[in-house]
């Protein structure tokens, strides 16, 4: 076995390593079989003997050098052991003695500085001492003959500025009683503010009944001089609670006995006056209160305003409910069954439904009218509109004064703590008993009454529906009332939405706008639309007598009128709801007076709740433009369908009855000087199409376009151009091979005359309708240079900056429909 040498380097120390590997060989030589075999082995193995030979003697020469830098590292090692040497013993000798030094003058400066401190303590507690022994001599003093009450309290305050530790020590007991004061400090400082706390309290509530500002101030004053701000807030609450209870019943009992409570707004403004006698009493008196007892003490009064104002604000709405019989007039709108609404969605009925006056029209009200329906109607409407117009004030001066206390005391919060920027409801409101009263007897109520008003206004105003007068579609007869044309209800019904949402949004009520609003969505969705639909599918449905007839004139007018109505609904909603969410107007008045106009972020300033307002009213819009848009849609097909679609064939019919494409020049300039002969323009060949094309056109939208509204109209144009498109293409296949190339020239024109009549007035995309036409007529006309360079294209979307809207074959065949291509020279 052969062993062959390999080198591996380690730790940069070169090493002979021997490794038996028969692997390594070229060839075996017991493979060997031929004499270039042999040989090639053996250049093999003397090519790796010279490489391992020049490998040994390398690694010989390296070693020398190696050597060499050992004994350098060797000599330089004990210069190095003599240099650390003499290093120790420096730092031993020299060193250790300054270190030493050093030591003893920092132990001696902390001491130093600890006898000072020391030193100082004692000064501050002597100091101390000596304040307080002055404060107690000067409490019992002024307490004597002088009774000076100011001074006694101010040396309390200046005692309670001392620390704990120091009044209750032992070296303040032994130091600072006297023979005319032997207690120990604490005892009398304390006996001293007791005592000065019950003659205040005495003194204040002596003021109070004598009703002397002057002394009651005085004596409000000195509470947190003697360390009883809690005593000094809450006699003080008390007081001025005193005060919002003698208005409160005041004010209530100036309507006793007299006519004044029948007002409309009497409780009203009752809670007003409450609400504004609070807001004046926090605002006037607040920084009296910051000053003396400290900035955010203000909010522990406005506690106690809150609890009164519980009570005699519940007194008020309790009194306003029995008042009004709220509860009574609920349980009449509970019973109310709409039987018209009901009964007009039921199955077409053989009788219609009694005809009543226009004069109690809900954008009218006629009270007297309003009155003889009061049974029929289970509510007074007139009551019912009264007090939602009474019930609205008072919760729009519930959230104005909520918003007011919730500012007050979020700036007595915000001076400690740091708060966000949203304002919230503060917990002595959200807790109140008063805001629980507001929900129940007047938020529920208020709901409940405006979606009884809201829909029996709507049933109102479809019972006392009318149709414009004088409608007609005979252009010859002129119309009376002015565009756009509609039925009565909706201006009605759209008047009450006005008000309806004027009037919930006014109240500033989240709770209120979450029912009032998606109730009026419902409303206007189910019965408004359903009233309409049912209205043109049972009684103005335009169909003709017999099948192919065309339906009554006063039947689409009918209908025409009710599609009108969705349209212009639509519009008002959309403008009601953007008017409201740009700037809002409040829609109480009280005695006289119109409330300022207000943002939406004013009336809603709690949370979040602008936001919801605004999707709340977004959503009503939305809502409701999709459900009219879709009727409206439906409406419009119906109309093209029974009324535009069976008259448009005949009339294109009419405009190429006896009009030949493949006439020769000759023979067109014949037919022209017999129209001048007779002065018939309809003979001339150039003018016969357009102008019969006109005539029968204008004579079937004119009338429609009169009537319906511009979008209603836009929309039903589109409608009836897309198959007039589609029925003027088949008009030109049928002039296959009937027409030759002057012809084409001809037809081109009369198309473009078509189509520039159509469109006249409307939008430019609604030639998109025709571009199939033009462009067979295109191809018909074109050269056949220009027909051979189209057709080596061979493209069907984009050949020559023209978007193609026939294919090829399509092209191919309206090229093939000229019997003559031979062009003629025009």
């Amino acid at each position: 076995m052969k062993a062959n040498r390999i080198y591996r380097e380690t730790s940069d120390v070169p090493q002979l390593v021997l490794n038996n590997d028969p692997d390594d060989l070229v060839v075996q030589m017991d493979r060997v079989s031929s004499m270039t075999e042999i040989q090639a082995t053996l250049a093999n193995l003397k090519e790796r003997e010279i490489s391992v030979t020049a490998r040994l003697n390398h690694l010989v020469a390296s070693q020398k050098d190696f050597q060499r830098e050992l004994g350098k590292l060797d000599l330089m090692r004990a210069q190095l052991g003599s240099q650390t040497v003499a290093t120790r013993s420096i730092s031993n000798n020299m060193l250790s003695d300054a270190a030493s030094t050093a030591k003893r003058i920092s132990g001696a400066v902390q001491r130093l500085d600890l006898e000072q401190a020391r030193v100082k303590a004692t000064l501050d507690v002597v100091e101390q001492v000596a304040e307080l022994k002055a404060c107690v001599l000067g409490v019992t003093g002024s307490m004597g003959a002088p009774q000076d009450w100011e001074t006694a309290a101010g040396y309390l305050n200046r005692a309670s500025k001392i620390p704990k530790e120091i009044v209750c020590g032992s070296f303040a007991a032994e130091i600072v009683p006297s023979a005319e004061v032997p207690d120990s400090p604490n005892v009398t400082l304390d006996n001293a503010a007791e005592s000065l706390c019950g003659l205040f309290l005495r003194e204040f509530e002596k003021a109070a009944k004598e009703d002397n500002g002057v002394k009651v101030t005085r004596f409000f004053k000195l509470f947190p001089l003697i360390g009883k701000s809690e005593v000094g807030l809450d006699v003080y609450g008390r007081y001025v609670c005193q005060g919002v209870a003698s208005r409160a019943r005041s004010n209530m009992n100036a309507g006793t006995g007299g006519s004044q409570r029948k007002d409309g707004f009497f409780y009203a403004n009752a809670l007003t006056k409450l609400f504004e006698h609070i807001a004046q009493i926090i605002e006037h008196h607040g920084g009296l209160v910051e000053r003396h007892y400290g900035q955010g003490r203000m909010v522990r009064v406005i506690g106690r305003l809150q609890v009164e104002a519980d009570s005699q604000g519940g007194i008020v709405i309790d009194t306003w409910s029995d008042e009004r019989n709220i509860d009574r007039k609920l349980t009449d709108i509970r019973s109310y069954a709409f039987t018209f609404l009901v009964q007009s969605f039921l199955p077409a009925q053989n009788t219609r439904p009694t005809s009543i006056s226009r004069t109690s029209s809900p954008a009218t009200f006629d009270r007297t009218t309003e009155s003889r329906g009061q049974e029929e109607d289970g509510a007074d409407m007139k009551d019912v509109d009264a007090i939602l117009n009474e019930t609205a004030v008072m919760l729009g001066k519930w959230s104005l004064y909520s918003r007011f206390v919730a500012n007050k005391c979020k700036d007595a919060i915000s001076s400690s703590q740091e708060t966000s920027d949203v304002l919230t409801m503060p917990p002595l409101l959200t807790n109140s008993s008063l805001i629980r009263k507001i929900a129940d007897r007047l938020i529920s109520p208020f709901n409940m009454m405006t979606t009884f008003y809201f829909r029996r206004s709507v049933e109102k105003a479809f019972q006392l529906d009318e149709q414009p007068p004088d409608l007609s579609l005979n252009m010859n007869k002129s119309i009376p009332s002015n565009a756009p044309y509609i039925t009565s209800a909706v201006d009605d019904v759209m008047y009450i939405v006005n008000q309806v949402i004027q009037r919930s949004l006014a109240t500033s009520q989240r709770d209120v706008v979450a029912s009032v609003v998606p109730t009026i969505a419902r409303v206007l969705g189910s019965d408004f639309v359903g009233m309409v639909q049912r209205k043109m599918r049972d009684e103005s449905y335009p169909k003709g007598a017999v099948q192919g007839a065309l339906p009554p004139e006063h039947i689409i007018v009918a209908f025409l009128v009710l599609i009108n109505n969705l349209d212009i609904a639509t519009d008002y909603v959309k403008r009601i709801v953007q008017s409201r969410l740009e700037s809002l107007s409040g829609t109480g008045t009280t005695n006289g007076s119109e409330t300022p106009s207000k943002t939406l972020a004013d009336l809603y300033p709690f949370g979040h709740d602008a936001v919801f307002v605004t999707n709340a009213m977004l959503s009503l819009q939305n809502s409701f433009e999709a459900k009219t848009s879709e009727l409206i849609s439906d409406g419009i097909y119906v109309v093209f369908k029974n009324v535009m679609k069976p008259r448009l064939r005949p009339i294109l019919a009419d405009a190429f009855r006896d009009i030949d494409y493949s006439m020769a020049e000759d023979e067109l300039e014949e037919l022209s000087r017999d129209a001048e002969a007779e002065n018939d323009y309809n003979l001339a060949a150039d003018e016969a199409v357009p102008r019969r094309f006109q005539q029968g056109w204008e004579a079937l939208t004119k009338p429609v376009a009169r009537i319906l509204t511009e979008a209603n109209y836009a929309k039903l144009l589109s409608t009836v151009i897309s198959y007039l498109g589609e029925v003027l293409e088949k008009r030109i296949w049928s002039f296959y091979g009937r027409i030759n190339s002057l012809g084409t020239v001809r037809l081109e024109r009369d198309i473009a005359n078509i189509v520039s009549l159509v469109v006249r007035g409307g939008k430019y995309a609604l030639r998109d309708a025709f571009t199939r036409c033009t462009q067979i007529c295109l191809v018909m006309n074109m050269e056949e240079d220009e027909w051979e360079e189209l057709q080596a294209a061979e493209r069907g979307a984009l050949v020559d900056g023209v978007e193609w809207k026939i294919d090829a074959e399509e092209r191919a065949r309206a090229k093939a429909m000229i019997r003559n291509p031979t062009r003629m020279n025009l």
